[in-house]
């Protein structure tokens, strides 16, 4: 199997994850937005698709854990738009 497409993808979610946390540490993003935590979930399925050709275990448990807690902080963002409203 050519894993050249599965590696592109799991760096592209690499990237994604990179660049928003680069951008909270100079300011540029907000931790709470909803945003952050979308572009941190699709990110962590990007790597977990990847996995799926090339597994190993310590990358698997914590992009599951990046996901559960991307997907809590969606959850978050959406209840205080909500609130707000």
């Amino acid at each position: 199997m050519n894993t050249f497409l599965f590696d592109a993808i799991g760096m592209l979610g690499v990237f994604m994850i990179l660049a928003v946390y680069s951008l909270v540490q100079l300011d540029k993003m907000d931790v709470k937005g909803l945003f952050y935590s979308i572009i941190n979930a699709v990110g962590a399925v990007f790597i977990l698709i990847s996995l799926t050709v090339t597994f190993n275990m310590a990358s698997f448990v914590i992009e599951c854990a990046w996901l559960v807690i991307s997907l809590f902080g969606i959850f978050q963002a959406l209840k205080r738009a909500r609130s707000n409203g």
